[in-house]
């Protein structure tokens, strides 16, 4: 590197910069060449080689001058043309909860018919080994919104069925409903009478008796029937999780609702040595709670006094800086608690004979009413937070906007990153309002696809305008919106590489069918770089590891992963078949498939 790239300050760093022939070179631990090494620098220079020292990267460029860097003991490793590129830093997901869904009864993001669904919850009834100790039995998995026919709806008498003794929880893949039987409502509390909390809904019948279906805050209700579970469950299942992530080559998350078990399980891994990914932690603030600025605060800053580890070294640690806060639910039917700036369409014909029209509903009210966000907000970035917003629908999108606004008028010198999760309705108009604000898109691409969840349990709840305008990955681009990505797991599968496929084509696997196989609205996808941008340098720029993660330059942490194949040259359809084989953070081999690249032990290695 010259002295005319060098961008570092004062005599000593110019020292520092100065072209190599002018300083001795220190011998590397690993030199790695012949390798399409894909940088996400600023202009996404590709190289050859790539050198690591003491958990950094000491070079990156051509073979020949990376030769310099090879010492007696340094080990070498021929990529053979692979490619390399950033570990990938998942801008949103609940990990702890992604351990869990990976241990216990689930029904595996299956499209199930009403009989396959009961067949599948009564295997597990039958498996007394699934129960929690107090005899409940939790059903994870359960992807709601591709019910076959569409439009099913289930509710407690679908469960009593199957066991009407017993209490029995079966968790949406969306995270915002669950569905329990009548003995779980009963060891809840729950009758016709129950207030749902702000920010939740009790759904009930036409006699106004609870049906089961317990939407977002409510259920938090259930507690008493799916307790929490020991420090020892969650242990394992933060460990199952991590050895998932390191397979995928994820290197860094946020966990984008993080309570004291998702944080203090991580921090039990991170001292036993166990912790291969760099940690970000949100805590949530509730709906209810809105208005006690100090008091949000308060309990903030002592959960990051608790847990936060100071600035990002080279092993991974943990940080609690970001603050999560839910706008509203999903704008996917049957629940529909999105908010949005239009009502929803309904059905005023029959179903063979539909006519969809506008009805009534805008969705829940605004879980955080404009008047207590921004104060709110204000008081989160004055404590040194960055806000976390999830926002589905164009009316929660505009509302969180709004918010940001806000600050950046109360606070114009602040230095905060706001972040929107999802946006999978962005008003035209709110569009270009992102860049100016310095508001970044979390989005999740794998959304971006016909599926069950866009077609089947979308389309005609929003009407046709609003169905073409679905997952605006494209126009926020073209806007200018910094995008980064965020799986959202468990929500979907952990399958980051099919997501970066359909954030590039739009389109669903082909093993989905003739019914989901065509691109999703009118929009193309994203350019390879863009998308490979959103989950490396820009969720690192979302969780300010940017200085140090996200791109492979000189200087920086040696967070890296090497693939089978070249994302940026296979035919797009392919990237989704993309294995990982190997993952390094901080210069330390976390995983490396199969042993398939020669690498021993460069910090200590992970099983």
């Amino acid at each position: 590197m010259g002295l005319l790239h060098c961008h570092a300050v004062g005599m000593a760093a110019l020292l520092s910069c100065a072209a190599p022939a002018m300083a001795k070179t220190v011998p590397a631990d690993v030199v790695f060449t012949n390798g399409y090494i894909y940088s996400v620098d600023r202009k996404d220079h590709v190289y050859q080689a790539l050198a690591v020292k003491d958990g950094h990267i000491a070079y990156v460029g051509s073979n020949v001058k990376a030769a310099r860097y090879v010492g007696p003991a340094t080990q070498r490793v021929d990529l053979g043309g692979r490619m390399m590129m950033p570990g990938l830093v998942d801008g949103h997901m609940h990990p702890l909860e992604g351990g869990k869904s990976l241990m216990g009864c689930s029904l595996d993001y299956q499209a199930l018919t009403h009989d396959e669904f009961s067949q599948r919850v009564r295997a597990c009834v039958a498996n007394s080994a699934l129960r929690r100790p107090n005899g409940t039995l939790v059903v994870r998995g359960w992807f709601q919104e591709a019910m076959k026919p569409a439009g099913v709806r289930l509710t407690k008498e679908d469960l009593d069925r199957i066991d009407p003794r017993r209490p029995i929880v079966v968790r949406s893949t969306f995270g915002h409903t669950t569905l329990v039987n009548s003995v779980a409502l009963r060891m809840a509390g729950i009758t016709a009478a129950t207030k749902a909390p702000p920010g939740g809904e009790i759904v009930h019948d036409a006699k106004g008796q609870p049906t089961g279906v317990l939407e977002d805050v409510a259920q938090d209700l259930i507690e008493r029937v799916d307790p929490p579970l020991s420090a020892d469950e969650n242990v394992q299942a933060a460990r199952a999780s991590l050895a998932a992530m390191r397979e995928q080559g994820i290197t860094g998350f946020l966990d984008a609702w993080a309570l004291d078990a998702d944080l203090s399980s991580y921090a039990a891994l991170q001292k036993s040595g166990e912790l291969t990914a760099r940690a970000h932690f949100a805590p949530l603030v509730e709906p209810a709670t809105g208005t006690d600025v100090a008091g949000n605060v308060q309990r903030l800053k002592s959960i990051a006094a608790k847990y936060d580890q100071g600035p990002i070294g080279v092993d991974p640690g943990i940080t609690v800086r970001n603050v999560k806060f839910f706008m509203d639910g999903v704008i996917a039917a049957p629940e529909l608690t999105g908010r949005v700036l239009q009502p929803y369409y309904v059905n005023t014909g029959t179903k063979g004979a539909p006519d969809w029209v506008p009805g009534t509903s805008l969705g829940p009210a605004p879980y955080f009413p404009p008047a207590v966000l921004g104060p709110l907000l204000q008081g989160v970035v004055q404590a040194g937070f960055d806000p976390h917003m999830h926002a589905d629908g164009d009316g929660a999108v505009h509302i969180a906007l709004d918010g940001v606004q806000y600050v950046r008028a109360h606070l114009p010198h602040a230095d905060f990153r706001p972040a929107l999760a999802h946006d999978e309705l962005v008003s035209p108009d709110d569009l270009p309002r992102y860049r100016p604000l310095g508001a970044v898109a979390v989005l999740s691409f794998q959304w971006e696809k016909e599926g069950p969840d866009t077609v089947d349990a979308g389309r005609d709840f929003l009407g046709p305008e609003r169905a073409k305008a679905m997952e605006p990955a494209w126009p926020l681009y073209k806007a200018g919106a910094r995008i980064a990505y965020g799986s959202d797991w468990p929500v979907d599968r952990l399958n980051e590489w099919f997501a970066l496929k359909v954030g590039v084509t739009r389109t669903n696997a082909p093993e989905a069918g003739e019914k989901y196989a065509h691109p999703l609205g009118d929009a193309p996808g994203l350019p390879r770089p863009e998308v490979l941008r959103a989950i490396t340098m820009n969720s690192s720029w979302e969780l300010r590891s940017d200085t140090l993660t996200g791109s492979l330059e000189r200087g920086k942490l040696a967070d890296l992963i090497v693939l089978d194949r070249n994302v940026m040259q296979v035919p797009a359809v392919d990237i989704a078949d993309t294995k990982v084989l190997l993952t390094m953070v901080g210069g330390r081999v976390v995983y490396n498939r199969d042993g398939s690249i020669p690498l021993k032990a460069v910090a200590g290695t992970v099983p």
